[in-house]
């Protein structure tokens, strides 16, 4: 069985045996689990492990008879254990199963999936400005323009197709001009470049380059590209790196968009204190020493930042944290157990982990919003949680990941 590094977190193959992949460090015994718990099918006896939410055998959906009320949840004394099993920030570094997605018979992804925006409804931006570059239609020059980062969250099992398909409906309902995504595997790159509006977009990584990669950001442009590059963090044990995208606008004026995922906390067996806070900000410090020399930098992407353990992000004078000076009466939670339903069970966790940082000479910030904060609708997974020392089933909600996007826009002076 594969196994989980306990220094990075990375989930190592089964060959895998002598060192982490990642980080080099060798393997640590494990204690033997118990049997899980199961479910039996009503329609052909078979038992399922709870976690599954169909019949391994005929797919007949779980049954909910011991669904807790989200009343229940909220009684933090009920479970003494950590629950990690979903939206957890803290969960290991799974490495793709392309193959699992095809045995499922998951169709390409064409027109008919990512026209239509009825099977989620996003909540449009607030700020109706539109990109910095030449319409090819009319051949006016618009002024302004939207960058939008998301961390899509790696985990296989859970309606993966389903949630990369309602991102695909929410890049087709804001048109961003320049796309960060974190925490892309081979399998969700895959749904992403069979969709429709990819098409729109030049990509920073290749089929071959995904293919060859766990995990991984990218970023996507619809703006004429002058450089795509990448610099891995000295630093990382989580093979994290710095990724950065400079376009042209307004003919004659460059804006460089980084993204990145720094490195994440990792409370968790044998040691419960590895947050990796210094990396972190020794990180986002390199990040900042690379990208303040261009005129015109935003900085966004899921930063995994703490204000209480990280404090202040490192950025210099003339920077500004966009949702700090734009809605600084909101507190901006990019990942909140309280209001993603989703997330329900878990541990409370309210942080607002993703951010755009931007040093700006020729533009100026105009809007900020937090997108795919609506369930999808008519979609749903099964949990078990231990609710008074007793397991229950609880049916929840699906929502495009875990963290909620950002959409920046920006505008010409």
């Amino acid at each position: 069985m594969s196994w989980s590094c306990n220094k990075c977190t990375f989930l190592n193959s089964p060959t895998q045996t002598t060192a982490c992949k990642i980080c080099l460090s060798p393997p640590s015994p494990s204690p033997s689990p118990s049997s899980p718990p199961k479910w039996p099918c009503k329609a052909c006896t078979f038992l399922n492990l709870y976690k599954n939410s169909t019949c391994e055998i005929c797919d007949t959906r779980a049954p909910v008879s011991s669904v807790s009320s989200l009343e229940d949840l909220k009684d933090t004394s009920l479970d003494g254990k950590l629950d990690s099993s979903v939206g957890s920030v803290f969960l290991p570094l799974r490495p793709c199963s392309k193959r699992k997605i095809m045995e499922q018979g998951v169709p390409e992804v064409g027109i008919e999936d990512c026209v239509e925006l009825g099977s989620f409804r996003g909540i449009k931006a607030s700020n109706k400005a539109v990109a910095v570059k030449e319409d090819s239609s009319s051949g006016a020059v618009k002024t302004s323009l939207k960058i939008l980062s998301y961390n899509v969250w790696f985990r296989e099992d859970l309606e993966l197709h389903n949630r990369m398909k309602a991102i695909g409906d929410l890049i087709q309902l804001h048109s961003p001009d320049i796309i960060c995504f974190q925490e892309v595997i081979p399998a969700i790159y895959d749904i992403f470049r069979r969709s429709n509006w990819w098409k729109l977009y030049r990509c920073s990584v290749s089929d071959d380059m995904a293919e060859s990669r766990g995990y991984f950001v990218m970023q996507l442009s619809k703006l004429p590209v002058k450089s795509f590059s990448c610099k891995p963090f000295r630093n990382s044990i989580m093979g994290r790196e710095l990724c950065m995208t400079e376009v042209e606008v307004l003919g004659d004026k460059s804006l460089v968009v980084a993204t990145s995922h720094l490195e994440s906390p990792c409370p968790a067996p044998p040691k419960w204190d590895q947050m990796f806070s210094k990396e972190r900000v020794e990180q986002a410090q390199e990040a900042i020493n690379i990208l303040q020399k261009h005129p015109n930098v935003i900085f966004g992407g899921d930063m995994n930042w703490d204000d209480k353990l990280d404090g202040q992000f490192p950025f210099p004078d003339g920077w500004i944290d966009a949702w700090r000076e734009l809605r600084f009466a909101e507190d901006g939670f990019t990942y909140d157990t309280k209001s993603n339903q989703m997330l329900s069970g878990n541990r409370s966790l309210r942080k607002r982990l993703d951010r755009f940082v931007c040093s700006l000479r020729d533009f100026k910030v105009t809007g900020i919003d937090m997108i795919g904060m609506e369930a999808i609708p008519g979609l749903s997974y099964i949990k078990e949680k231990n609710v008074r020392k007793e397991k229950k089933l609880l049916e929840l909600p699906v929502l495009p990941s875990d963290h909620y996007g950002l959409l920046l826009t920006i505008s010409s002076l």
